[in-house]
């Protein structure tokens, strides 16, 4: 009946840094982008890597706030990489360096982790 998760909807506190940050620095490509007239929504843009879509919504005047540690709803995003080491080194050279890890898991791979521009947690591994 279900078959995967078919996209994370993200609200950033600043749209185009966010933006700017899964598309430039993490290599998310636009996929569609409406205009929206329903203050306080104003754009709803989704960008995809490969079969992964998130949708990041433009929302006027979001209160600001760091990611506690543990908090109720949904906790990070994990995106898959090739080589962690050329990964966390591509990332820090792009200003977002590596928070926590790399550490291996009982099953084999690798975990890292950075935080996009609002302090939001984007896990990486590598099996």
């Amino acid at each position: 009946m279900f078959t995967r998760i078919d996209h994370v909807e993200i609200v950033p506190s600043d749209f185009d840094r966010s933006y700017r940050f899964y598309t430039d620095v993490l290599g998310f490509e636009e996929w569609d982008r409406t205009e929206v007239n329903m203050p306080p929504l104003r754009k709803v843009v989704y960008v995809r890597l490969g079969d992964t879509m998130l949708e990041l919504l433009d929302v006027e005047n979001v209160p600001g706030g760091v990611c506690q540690p543990f908090q109720l709803g949904y906790q990070a995003m994990a995106l898959q990489v090739d080589d962690m080491e050329k990964a966390l080194a591509y990332l820090a050279d792009k200003g977002y360096p590596c928070v926590w890890g790399p550490n291996p898991s009982n099953k084999g791979s690798i975990r890292a982790e950075i935080r996009d521009p609002d302090g939001l947690p984007v896990e990486l591994r590598q099996w």
